[in-house]
C-alpha cells in the first residue's frame, strides 16, 4: 500500500514541486535566513493543504479497497489504521525530499531541522484531521468540502478570531489565554515553534515576548510536541471510532 502511493503521480508532483520551489528560492536569495521566511509560507499554507485534499481524495478512492478488505478476517480498526499510515507516511516522505533535502543542502542549522520537523508534523496533522472528515462524510464531494473547510478554518479564519479577541480585550492581560488559544490550532503551533528558531519573535505582534519566554524554553518545547502528538492522536482516534460504527 505504502509502496503504491509513493508511487503514485500525485505524490511525485508534489515532491518534485516542493523541490523546485525550495531549491529556487535558496537560489533567488544571498541570505538563508530570507529564503527560509519563504519557505516558512509553503509550510503553513501548501503542506496542510495538499494533505488534507490528497488524504481525502485517496481514502473515498480506496473505498472499494478497504470494503474488499473487511470481507476478509480483519479488523475494521487495522484497515483504517494502515490506510492511515501509508498516506502519512507519504506525505512525510514527500515533504522530506521536497523541502528537506534543499534545506539540508543550504540551510542546516536549528532554523532548518525546526522546519523540517514542523512540516513532517503537520502533514501527519491534517492527514489526521482529513481521515476524520472522510469518515464522517458520506460522499467524496461532501468530504473534499469538509477538508476544505478545515484547512480555510485553520490556516485563515482562525487567526482573524485571534485578532478580533485581541483587539477587543486589549485592555485585559491576554498573555496566559494567547498561549491557550494558540494551542487550539497546529498551524499556530507550528509557526511560533519555527519562527521562535529564526529568533524573530518580534514580528509576531506585542505577544512576541511572552511566545519567547515560555515557548522557548525546554518546557515550551515539550509542550508543543505535546500538543501536537494530541493533534494527531485524537482525530485518529475519533476517525477509527467513527469508522468501526461505520455502515459500508
Amino acid at each position: 500500500m505504502l509502496y503504491d502511493i509513493l508511487r503514485s503521480k500525485v505524490i511525485i508532483a508534489y515532491t518534485l514541486f516542493l523541490f523546485l520551489i525550495t531549491f529556487s528560492l535558496f537560489q533567488l536569495e544571498a541570505d538563508p535566513g530570507k529564503a527560509m521566511l519563504s519557505v516558512l509560507n509553503i509550510v503553513l499554507i501548501v503542506v496542510p493543504l495538499v494533505s488534507m485534499v490528497f488524504s481525502t481524495i485517496h481514502y473515498f478512492n480506496s473505498y472499494e479497497f478497504i470494503e474488499l478488505m473487511l470481507s476478509q478476517p480483519v479488523s475494521r480498526d487495522k484497515v483504517i489504521i494502515s490506510e492511515y499510515a501509508g498516506t502519512a507516511l507519504s506525505l512525510s516522505a514527500a515533504y522530506l525530499v521536497g523541502v528537506g533535502v534543499p534545506v539540508c543542502l543550504y540551510n542546516f542549522n536549528a532554523t532548518g531541522i525546526s522546519v523540517i520537523l514542523g512540516g513532517c508534523i503537520l502533514s501527519i496533522i491534517f492527514c489526521s484531521l482529513a481521515f476524520l472528515a472522510s469518515v464522517k462524510s458520506r460522499d467524496k464531494a461532501r468530504g473534499i468540502g469538509a477538508a476544505l473547510l478545515l484547512w480555510f478554518y485553520f490556516a485563515l479564519i482562525y487567526d482573524g478570531l485571534i485578532l478580533i479577541i485581541l483587539f477587543t480585550f486589549s485592555d485585559y492581560p491576554l498573555e496566559k489565554l494567547t498561549l491557550v488559544l494558540s494551542s487550539l490550532n497546529p498551524v499556530d503551533l507550528a509557526r511560533i515553534f519555527i519562527m521562535l528558531n529564526m529568533d524573530v519573535s518580534a514580528l509576531m505582534g506585542y505577544t512576541g515576548a511572552t511566545y519567547k519566554d515560555f515557548f522557548g524554553s525546554g518546557t515550551g518545547t515539550i509542550y508543543t510536541f505535546a500538543v501536537m502528538l494530541l493533534w494527531i492522536i485524537v482525530p485518529l482516534l475519533l476517525a477509527t471510532r467513527s469508522f468501526r460504527r461505520k455502515d459500508l
